[in-house]
């Protein structure tokens, strides 16, 4: 299945035949809101479909589908505001539940936002070459939420795993791959070894010491731990390859762990995504503290 029709496994009946019209129309992502109409999310925007208001129920169900009917064992991930199911990124928001001052969980579930993962093969064509001309440079790739940062990643990946580098991804969410035990749903390359599921610092140190990577890479840097998992693997002869919610440079800099990411050199060029008018364009620039 691609990324639209996992999308639909986990809808109700009613509101899949009223999605199923849009599939050709490159859908990025489905938007559930209790007591409003359903929406479709496109590049150039937001629709709201033509149909009845979502309910307590049609929330539940899509709950249930993306955990296997078990809300509990998908707790590590809620607690950080989404559900990994197939690649596919369930955004939930509601009450949360908290326990000595720390976020456990979520009731009374408001909001699901049903993010669709696509292959765009060709994406990067127009930079790529650019960008390593004279071999490979780690590389940061940058965009606001939503933008196309992990889809970008996806096919960076396999262009120069194809290309004949070892590459290590350590795809924490299920995100790049999107495994469905039937096989990877994403093609990653010829020359791609993939860890799904385990955390950005355990799983740099596990490629490195068993698979031979020439090339790591690892999707959304967010917190000090991936930026841990950064240094450890900079200066050990392995590239590095990853992502970052930023607009751009002067974003990054506002913020301390990537500031000091800067700061150490670990990258040596950034590519930007921009997205205006429902056009995406992308934009490498070289790093020099």
């Amino acid at each position: 299945m691609d990324g639209f029709e996992k999308a639909m496994s986990l809808l109700p009946p009613r509101l899949r035949q009223a999605v199923l019209p849009f599939g050709d129309r490159q859908v990025e992502e489905i938007r559930l809101r209790i007591d409003r109409r359903p929406s479709l999310l496109f590049a150039g925007g937001e629709t709201a479909l033509d149909t009845g208001r979502t309910s307590n129920e049609d929330i539940r169900c899509v709950l249930e589908k993306a955990t296997g009917a078990s809300l509990h064992s998908a707790a590590p991930a809620l607690r950080e505001g989404y559900i990994s199911c197939m690649g596919l990124r369930v955004g939930v928001c509601g009450r949360g539940v908290i326990q000595k001052g720390e976020l456990t969980g979520f009731r009374d579930f408001s909001s699901l936002a049903l993010r669709i993962p696509r292959e765009c093969r060709g994406a990067c064509d127009g930079v790529i070459h650019q960008m390593y001309k004279n071999g490979f440079e780690n590389t940061l790739i940058l965009s606001p939420p939503g933008v196309g940062k992990t889809t970008a990643l996806r096919e960076l990946i396999r262009r120069l795993s194809d290309e004949g580098m070892r590459v290590g991804v350590v795809d924490e969410r299920n995100e790049l791959a999107a495994a469905d035990g039937n096989g990877a749903g994403f093609d990653l390359g010829a020359c791609s070894d993939v860890l799904t599921g385990v955390a950005k610092v355990q799983g740099a140190m596990m490629l490195l010491r068993g698979m031979n990577p020439q090339l790591i890479a690892l999707d959304e840097i967010s917190s000090p731990g991936d930026a841990v998992a950064l240094e450890q693997i900079c200066g050990c002869g392995v590239g590095l390859l990853a992502s970052a919610h930023a607009a751009g440079r002067e974003e990054l800099e506002r913020r301390p762990v990537y500031r000091r990411m800067l700061e150490l050199g670990i990258f040596s060029r950034t590519l930007t995504i921009h997205s205006e008018g429902g056009r995406r364009s992308y934009r490498t620039e070289v790093l020099r503290c």
